[in-house]
């Protein structure tokens, strides 16, 4: 199967927007399902187009095998991206997901010749920021513990043995690709860069979100808002308009 074949297995539209002019690639947290997304692509459209990456090995690709690498998953992901290029194409990553949005980035630039419009890093510290972590190689009970604690998971789900068998595989997975990445110094970026992060978040501090700012020559942003880890889940029309403002201002909508 190519990679026009399985497009519809990596990129969720649950808001088409045909009018608009720019398209907002949405890369979830570790663990995390495109549907995660929904209430922000709501809060986009009909503005901005949001497109929800679905990975191997959640939800309803649960039967394929995950990536534990995040280099490999943008390679695996940016031919999928290509056909959405037709338009200025954004990206958001919450987490994990702004790692790979950095490398996704810079295939896009580096490789296809297609700069981005914009790359909005949520939660997470800059990819020349690194953190020496191993939860990935620890027990399923202080794995599920620090799900919990960062409020990513509804922890009624995680209590049950059978949604439990069923989703720790792929959190296991992507903690070890988070944990795992290095950052590879090589060309930076060329677009903007916002750093979007909560201010009681104890897995990214506001020096390594600033951080940012080193991986483009683009102009940079640093927006702190209320909340922990997932800040985001309380936020999602203020962070819709950090989005909108950029990218309706320089694509003349």
């Amino acid at each position: 199967m190519n990679a026009t074949d399985d497009n519809g297995l990596w990129v969720r539209r649950y808001h088409p927007a045909p009018e608009a002019r720019t398209r907002l690639v949405c890369l979830p947290h570790a663990g995390g399902g495109a549907t995660y997304y929904f209430p922000l692509s709501a809060a986009l459209a009909p503005a901005v187009e949001a497109l929800a990456v679905q990975y191997p090995g959640r939800q309803d690709r649960h039967r394929e095998p995950c990536v534990d690498s995040l280099p490999e998953l943008a390679r695996q992901l940016v031919p999928r991206l290509l056909p959405w290029t037709d338009r200025p194409l954004a990206l958001f990553g919450h987490s994990m997901g702004a790692s790979l949005a950095f490398e996704v980035a810079r295939l896009l630039e580096h490789e296809h010749g297609i700069t981005p419009a914009a790359l909005f890093a949520s939660a997470r510290r800059a990819p020349s920021r690194h953190r020496e972590e191993s939860l990935h190689l620890r027990g399923d009970a202080e794995l599920v513990r620090e799900v919990q604690r960062l409020s990513g998971t509804d922890s009624q789900l995680l209590a049950d043995p059978e949604v439990l068998s069923m989703v720790l595989p792929a959190i296991r997975n992507d903690y070890k690709a988070a944990e795992t990445y290095r950052y590879v110094p090589g060309p930076g970026l060329s677009c903007p860069v916002t750093a979007l992060i909560g201010d009681d978040d104890s897995r990214v501090t506001v020096e390594e979100a600033r951080a940012w700012a080193d991986h483009t020559t683009g102009t940079f942003a640093l927006r702190v808002y209320d909340g922990g880890h997932f800040y985001l889940n309380h936020h999602i029309e203020a962070v819709a308009r950090e989005i909108s403002v950029p990218l309706l201002s320089t694509t003349g909508a």
